[in-house]
């Protein structure tokens, strides 16, 4: 219950974090880089720089190649070195020589750097001597690619070493970016997509969901089982559905299927999604008339899962923009998991309305490596929930709303209290999505009695012919929890008579058949 409290606490912490920054805009520590060679570089800066009030002289245009791949020597010489002349020319940073004679960071008045596409996105491996590098060989200290943004991160270190990764400051961090020490650390982000106009509407969609907040379910993959080399990267995502019950985003976790959500599954309303381990984008995902709500954030653990950003199939960070999400982080080659972006923790201080810079960067052990984040770096999903008043658009947005409002008041509660609480509140208010998140917490814990009741409620309280379909999945799962299968062959069968056309008929099928396998167990009577 103190960590209930605790978070609350912190909640109340960031909304005075967010008043002094309302006072000193994030626009003014932020810079502008765009590529002059690219055509389309040049306009989307500024219509970035105009939506975020962003001024011209904060605008800096690079000339560079327009490959997404590039040789560390086009990094130093078209890139890094004009940026940090700018630096110190506009005076951004205060400049001291050291003992040793070279250049270290005083103070700094830019924080933030929004890449914008068209700039390089990777810098390739090099097998040519590099003067100052030293290499002690090995995994990660043998290697010296990287992506392009996470070397100008660190471009106010001055280090000429390129090989191994350099640990970030910043990382696990619970403090903005103003209030940090490290004054030579500097957050890149880059908006960036297969297309100009995704781009442009990724930075529409981060402005406008700051303004009504970010409202829809959150999906996360089911673990992959005991696997070699798994466990880590499912104990990351088993913390994000009790990071979101806390604040009432509904979560669809640990699906019937294990792994990525499959083929036909029918996901609505989806602004997060954290999900691996899988090369390319798949499942629902990968269907062309799939959408992510507007200002959605979504990412997905690979190692090559931004290997390139100019395809809308290809990995995952393109796919998943190009179907509506405004961020996302990946990597431009192998980071090695533990140097991936932790995803718990980037859900975590987005949740407490930090930037999804400072996010992102609080979720990356790892600098001069090979992370990459797409968006806006001064996106707030959640800036909303910490502003007095924040506008609803629809009747079903004030339910996410009535959710989350009602979780803040009452998570301290213990479990079953708020259970009885949140039942009761979401039936008076026909909040169904609340109701069969009810059911899929009551099924995580095991109470399938209690899942079967929500889910059969929740059925009958959506309209939309999706929810009701994926509620149906999860019922049927809760019954062959239950070793009581024919209750669930039951329920699909009737569903496909009314729904057999639908894009999730293929799975229903599946998992009927999947039940039909399915011999019940008697259960031991009580003696």
């Amino acid at each position: 219950m103190s960590h209930h409290r605790s978070f609350l606490a912190l909640l109340v912490v960031f909304t005075v974090v967010i008043q002094v920054r309302a006072e000193q805009p994030l626009a003014t520590s932020t810079i502008v880089v765009y590529n002059k060679s690219a055509p389309d570089s040049p306009e989307l800066a500024r219509f970035y720089a105009k939506q975020r009030g962003i001024v011209s002289d904060h605008i800096i245009g690079v000339t560079c190649s327009v490959d997404e791949e590039i040789t560390r020597e086009e990094y130093d010489g078209k890139i890094a070195e004009p940026l940090r002349e700018a630096f110190k020319s506009r005076k951004w940073w205060t400049i001291r020589e050291t003992a040793e004679h070279q250049d270290a960071v005083l103070s700094t008045s830019i924080r933030f750097v929004a890449l914008i596409k068209g700039m390089p996105l990777k810098i390739k491996p090099t097998a040519v001597p590099y003067p100052g590098d030293e290499s002690a060989g090995g995994p990660i200290d043998g290697r010296n690619e990287a992506s392009v943004d996470s070397e100008i991160a660190t471009l106010g270190y001055f280090s000429p070493k390129i090989s191994g990764a350099k640990l970030n400051s910043y990382f696990k961090s619970f403090r903005s970016i103003d209030q940090w020490d490290d004054v030579a650390l500097l957050l890149v982000c880059r908006l960036d997509a297969p297309s100009v106009a995704t781009v442009r509407q990724m930075i529409i969609d981060s402005v406008a969901a700051e303004r009504t907040g970010l409202w829809g379910r959150a999906y996360v993959d089911s673990s992959h089982g005991p696997s070699a080399g798994y466990e880590i990267g499912d104990q990351w995502l088993a913390e994000i559905p009790q990071q979101l019950h806390k604040v009432g985003i509904p979560v669809v976790y640990q699906s019937p299927v294990p792994g990525i959500f499959p083929e036909g599954y029918p996901i609505t309303d989806c602004a997060l999604y954290y999900g691996w381990y899988y090369p390319n984008v798949a499942g629902p995902f990968a269907h062309p008339d799939f959408h992510f709500v507007p200002g959605a954030v979504a990412m997905h653990i690979h190692s090559f899962s931004a290997n390139t950003l100019r395809d809308r199939n290809a990995n995952w960070v393109g796919p998943l923009v190009s179907h509506g999400a405004a961020a996302s982080v990946g990597n431009v080659y192998e980071p090695y998991l533990q140097l991936t972006t932790h995803p718990n923790i980037l859900n975590d201080r987005l949740l407490h309305g930090f930037t999804f810079a400072e996010s992102a960067y609080a979720a990356t052990e790892a600098l001069s490596w090979m992370s990459v984040m797409v968006g806006d770096p001064l996106y707030r999903p959640y800036l909303a929930w910490l502003q007095l008043e924040s506008t609803a658009d629809s009747g079903k947005a004030n339910s996410w709303k009535s959710y989350h409002d009602f979780a803040v008041r009452n998570f301290t509660n213990g479990s079953g209290q708020y259970r009885l609480l949140a039942r009761q509140a979401a039936s008076r208010a026909h909040n169904c999505p609340m109701i069969e998140d009810l059911g899929l917490m009551e099924a995580g814990d095991g109470n399938l009695a209690g899942a079967t009741s929500y889910f059969g409620q929740a059925r009958t309280c959506y309209s939309s012919r999706d929810d009701i379909l994926r509620v149906v999945l999860e019922e049927a799962d809760a019954w062959k929890k239950r070793n009581k299968p024919k209750r669930g062959v039951d329920l699909i069968r009737s569903t496909l008579r009314i729904a057999g056309d639908a894009p999730a008929a293929p799975l229903l099928r599946s998992v009927e058949q999947d039940l039909r396998g399915v011999s019940a167990t008697p259960t031991p009577r009580a003696r």
